[in-house]
């Protein structure tokens, strides 16, 4: 997966077709969208590069703000690893270098299916990690991703996330 997308319950199926159709208008004409059996989560193996489908997402959503109805928040994902501490911490160690030495950072966790301690995590990277930390207004943000067996991992800018709802909002003030 390059790609979570989180949506209301029980909208599962629709979110999937909507999806289908805007990445066959991007240029994939074959991505793997899974149900997964959280409800109201999707991920989504796409061969278009995960930031760049954000992007081009966020523009159809500024130009015609009702193409997408089902999909609430696009989360690229830049590395899959299996869901223990060491995973993770070495997971992130392997793309650290997508931080800068002057960028500030900050962690953020989403756990669903898992106990893996949030508190712990966060000490076990933040202790690997150079660069001054910016809870409000970080230049980065060291994203983890738990769901279940599997983590996704991405250092990414705080506008790299989606949400339509922001962006929805946005427009009509």
């Amino acid at each position: 997966m390059n790609l979570i997308i989180t949506c209301a319950r029980y909208f599962e199926l629709e979110t999937s077709q909507e999806l289908q159709g805007i990445l066959e208008n991007l240029g994939d004409l074959k991505p793997i969208i899974t149900i997964t059996d959280m409800s109201g989560i999707l991920t989504v193996k796409t061969k278009i590069d995960a930031i760049e489908v954000v992007r081009k997402i966020k523009e159809m959503v500024l130009e015609e703000p009702w193409c997408i109805r089902y999909s609430l928040r696009i989360i690229p994902i830049q590395k899959i690893i299996e869901t223990n501490m060491d995973s993770i911490e070495n997971g992130i160690s392997e793309i650290i270098n997508l931080l800068s030495n002057e960028e500030t950072y900050r962690i953020s966790i989403e756990k669903r299916n898992s106990n893996i301690s949030t508190q712990e995590l966060i000490t076990k990277i933040a202790k690997k990690i150079k660069n001054k930390v910016s809870l409000d207004f970080p230049d980065k943000i060291i994203l983890i991703e738990i769901l279940g067996k599997n983590t996704g991992i991405s250092i990414i800018k705080n506008t790299d996330i989606l949400s339509i709802e922001k962006i929805k909002r946005g427009i009509s003030e």
